[in-house]
């Protein structure tokens, strides 16, 4: 994505109470100007926020930055967490378990999605095509 503007950025606690508020502020944000993605953006955002919370340092006593972004036919969405010292994420799910689903989620309303560490911080983003 080339040239990407950020429209707006939220940092919240990293404790489970902030996952709602997270998804919260992408359908405050987006509502009046991209309503068509809303569902999908907010349900991405909150599994990505989920994960910052219960598997990274962003959930012991740190916080997490939501961040949304808009480029020529896409809007993405980040979530920057304090690092886990971990490798990549990779969607695992246990097809009778009760989690294990949030990536997969993320990979299939997500026309693209992926990670990058941010010094000792990690940003997991996903982009949506925006219509017309």
């Amino acid at each position: 994505m080339s040239g990407p503007r950020l429209i707006a950025a939220l940092t919240l606690p990293g404790v489970e109470r902030s996952v709602p508020h997270a998804r919260r502020f992408v359908r405050d944000i987006l509502a009046p100007v991209h309503a068509e993605l809303l569902d999908d953006m907010a349900l991405v955002v909150d599994e990505l926020a989920g994960n910052a919370v219960r598997h990274t340092a962003s959930g012991r006593g740190g916080k997490f930055t939501v961040a949304l972004f808009h480029a020529p036919g896409v809007l993405r969405a980040e979530v920057t967490d304090e690092g886990a010292g971990g490798g990549r994420p990779v969607p695992r799910a246990d097809p009778a378990g009760e989690s294990g689903r949030g990536l997969h989620i993320v990979a299939a309303l997500a026309v693209r999605w992926g990670h990058r560490p941010d010094g000792p911080r990690t940003t997991v983003w996903a982009e949506f095509v925006t219509p017309g």
